[in-house]
Formats: C-alpha cells, sequence, structure tokens
C-alpha cells in the first residue's frame, strides 16, 4: 500500500484543520482493509494504531505539506513507513510526566515494536519514521 495526501499549509504551533486530522482515520482505514486483503488481520490491530501514530506526528509537528504512508512486506516484517519530508531533530521518544497531554505517539509505537519483535527509526534525517512487526511464521 501506498498512500500519498496533501495537508494545510499552517503557522508553526497552529492545530492542524479538522479535514487534515480525517486523513488519520483514512490511512487506518486503508490500512486495516489491505492488511485483511492480504491475510494479515492478526497483526492489524497493532499496525493501525502505528500508522494513527505516525501520521498524526507527521501532520502535527512536520510543518510538510505531503504525507505518504507506506505498507510493505519484507522478509518476514511488515514495515510502515510515513514520510512527511521535512528533516526533523526529534528522533527519539522522550518519556511524557503523568500531566502530559501529548507525547506519547512514539513511545507507543516503541512499545508495540518490541512487543511485537520488531524495531522502529527514522531515515531521510527525520523526514521518515518507521517501524517493523515481525509477522508470523507461515
Amino acid at each position: 500500500m501506498r498512500s500519498t495526501f496533501g495537508i494545510g499549509q499552517r503557522p508553526p504551533g497552529e492545530l492542524p484543520p479538522p479535514e487534515d486530522g480525517e486523513k488519520v482515520g483514512l490511512m487506518r482505514h486503508r490500512a486495516r482493509q489491505r492488511l485483511s486483503a492480504r491475510g494479515l488481520a492478526y497483526v492489524a490491530d497493532e499496525a493501525v494504531l502505528i500508522v494513527s501514530e505516525l501520521v498524526t506526528n507527521a501532520i502535527v509537528h512536520s510543518g510538510g505539506r505531503e504525507v505518504t504512508v507506506i505498507l510493505s512486506l519484507r522478509a518476514g516484517f511488515l514495515r510502515i513507513d510515513v514520510h512527511d519530508g521535512v528533516p526533523s531533530c526529534h528522533t527519539h521518544p522522550k518519556a511524557p510526566r503523568d500531566a502530559d497531554e501529548n507525547g506519547r505517539g512514539l513511545v507507543l509505537v516503541q512499545s508495540l515494536a518490541e512487543e511485537g519483535r520488531g524495531t522502529w527509526g527514522v531515515e531521510d534525517a527525520g523526514a521518515t519514521t518507521w517501524c517493523e512487526l515481525k509477522l508470523a511464521a507461515s
């Protein structure tokens, strides 16, 4: 699966418009459909949550105009790439404080990757965030 969509440009610190947020739901839906069609429904819940977190981060934090989501199968792993085209220096999750209302997305992705015997990281100087989940042996 490869899906690219545009997002609105906005000043730093301004929340994205609702139509950009709706694209997160669309990407979740597409990911679940594609995984189910490929017989991978058993990993869909984790993958959809990762797609949701990575796409949300790209929309909220990148300042870019376009986001690309790629799901691919590689050597027994499901790989999820989210590319926003904007390099970032924030490539490692910080532990959020209990009172924080956000900041848990990458921590959640890291946890899901570890539970799924996978890994995650960034490429392209932070313009792409990816996660791999190990698929069940057939």
